[in-house]
């Protein structure tokens, strides 16, 4: 199928208003890398200084959260826009971003690339996160305990390694690269900085099962705020879908406007941190009603579980 229909900025905005949102900063990319690792870091403490289970789960709530985060500005330095100097874009998301939480730009990337060229089409890799949706209300729940089980990241992440271990072929990825080694070297130094520190539990309890258990579900959450349902049609409008979250959705659900994806998908060079003064522009204009808007996470899973149950659609 053709590429998806484009929008040309210039019929839109004035030289002055697409020079303010295109423009990229020197450190705004930076600052944000270094947030998310403070909040890692900061939950982790919140934790330790006073131990029980509410403070735990705020915990896990709150890394997971900032490790989806890690992943966002991964996927922001695979458009080039987490800096303007393409070597430290890539650096920064292979080594603080990426690679801690075991992604690969140079494997992302043209993958990625080629959503935005095909969205929603046949050719879309990305097509399997959207077309289940709707399901009904009880598998919507069934998908969620997976990830909170830790199910879903042993199905992802341990089954394929045990799996290779084991010698099984698996096909050989477009795209040299070793993912792994940066994801283990950033391991053992989380592993060894908090062992330095005494509390070499740290790791496993405050890393590992975040990783396990909320970033799974606010990934698959994510994937659905953006695209499940969204109803494309030739407008580039329709492509994706902008939640607008609230400070705790923002919190614990949707870092770093990841939220307003039409916008995104509309200007996909805008970087991450200027698409909310997009997305007003936008709205000013009249360009509102063209878009898929949605009022929070609660209004996504309410329509991604709004198929009825066959025993319920025959009575």
């Amino acid at each position: 199928m053709p590429a998806v229909t484009r929008v040309d900025p210039k019929t839109i905005f004035t030289p002055e208003e697409w020079a303010k949102v295109s423009r990229q900063s020197v450190w705004i990319g930076p600052a944000l890398v270094v947030f998310a690792w403070a909040v890692i870091i900061g939950a982790g403490a919140l934790f330790i200084l006073w131990p029980n289970p509410l403070t735990y789960i705020v915990a896990v709530m709150l890394i997971g959260t900032r490790q989806l985060g890690l992943a966002i500005l991964e996927h922001e330095a695979a458009h080039g826009t987490l800096h303007p100097n393409a070597k430290l874009n890539d650096w920064m998301a292979e080594w603080l971003c990426g690679g801690p939480v075991g992604g690969s730009l140079k494997r992302y990337r043209p993958y990625h690339l080629t959503h935005h060229k095909y969205t929603e089409q046949a050719e879309d890799p990305d097509l399997v996160l959207s077309r289940p949706f709707p399901v009904t209300k009880g598998s919507l729940w069934r998908k969620f305990v997976r990830d909170l089980t830790g199910q879903t990241f042993f199905k992802q992440r341990i089954q394929p390694a045990i799996e290779q271990l084991k010698g099984k072929k698996r096909k050989p990825p477009r795209v040299p690269d070793n993912p792994a080694l940066r994801f283990w070297i950033a391991q053992a130094v989380i592993f060894g900085v908090t062992a330095a520190l005494g509390y070499w539990w740290a790791w496993l309890a405050l890393w590992i099962v975040p990783m396990a258990t909320w970033f799974p579900l606010v990934t698959r959450l994510r994937a659905m705020g953006e695209h499940a349902m969204v109803n494309t049609q030739d407008d580039p409008f329709t492509h994706a879908r902008t939640t607008l979250a609230n400070p705790l959705e923002r919190l614990f659900i949707a870092p770093f406007w990841v939220h307003y994806h039409c916008e995104h998908h509309c200007f996909m060079y805008v970087p991450c941190y200027n698409l909310e003064t997009t997305h007003k522009l936008l709205v000013l204009k009249g360009y509102g009603e063209r878009m898929r808007i949605t009022k929070g996470y609660v209004e996504v899973l309410k329509r991604c579980g709004s198929k009825v149950e066959t025993a319920q659609a025959a009575a």
